[in-house]
């Protein structure tokens, strides 16, 4: 039990907090001991009766199946690639731009009516995490299409559309544009220099020594640095002979969905 402990343990923290969330409240709902319609999102309910709780629950429930197993493997795989890669030792920062990333959601999907927001949160993390992805780096579709990473949201989109229906490849769409937006205002879009909100970005400092990231703050690993200029994209291997380091995010060969 202690070995298994420590294995979570190693997990990075925000992508721990994301799957042990999508874990406990789709668990909980799938055995019946809590009635789905308590975590959705009810704009009403949360509005007027304030079930504050509803806010959280509604970005991790899952539906059941494989399919779930797919999506929870991909939040995982997702957020641990953000999290060791370009926001290494910056948890805090990922932490907060993912919660102005998701009340942007729930505010831009209210034409929608959506009672979960699970599908848009992760296409919304893919996004940047494709954007973010060295030059050239491969993705595929259950191992049958290959295609450049940049492409997987927009393949998930299309997923959403084939399996659901408008109404949830709208919802995705919703993802897609938060996940661009923060891509574009943080990041700043590749263009060389640091968005326009990369200011807002950056998490408070009581969230910071929540982290335990007091000291100043680092930069990233696996291909990405900040500096003055904004994100740089460094080859892995240029990145090892000029510091000498073999450590650092491992990308791999892409992300394969399914």
């Amino acid at each position: 039990m202690d070995g298994f402990v420590a294995e979570i343990r190693k997990i990075p923290p925000v992508t721990r907090f994301l799957c042990m969330s999508s874990l406990g409240v789709t668990l909980t709902t799938l055995m019946n001991l809590v009635s789905p319609y308590k975590v959705l999102y009810v704009q009403d309910l949360v509005l007027r009766r304030f079930e504050i709780w509803r806010l959280y629950t509604s970005f991790f429930l899952g539906g059941g199946g494989i399919n779930y197993i797919f999506e929870l493997a991909m939040l995982y795989r997702t957020a641990n690639e953000l999290e060791e890669g370009p926001y290494a030792r910056r948890s805090s920062d990922l932490a907060w731009q993912l919660f102005i990333a998701n009340f942007a959601t729930v505010i831009a999907s209210t034409p929608l009516h959506p009672f979960i927001f699970t599908r848009p949160m992760l296409v919304c993390l893919t996004y940047l995490s494709a954007q973010l992805a060295p030059p050239g780096a491969q993705s595929s579709l259950f191992g049958l299409i290959t295609f450049p990473v940049r492409y997987m949201p927009f393949v998930m989109v299309g997923l959403d559309l084939l399996m659901g229906g408008p109404g949830a490849a709208a919802q995705s769409c919703v993802g897609a544009a938060i996940g661009h937006l923060w891509w574009w205002g943080v990041w700043g879009a590749g263009l060389g220099g640091q968005g326009p909100l990369s200011a807002f970005g950056e998490a408070p400092r009581w969230l910071r020594n929540l982290f335990g990231e007091s000291g100043p703050r680092g930069g990233s690993q696996g291909g990405f640095r900040m500096g003055g200029t904004g994100v740089h994209v460094v080859p892995p291997r240029r990145a090892q002979a000029a510091t000498g380091s073999t450590s650092g995010h491992n990308w791999g060969h892409g992300r394969r969905l399914g």
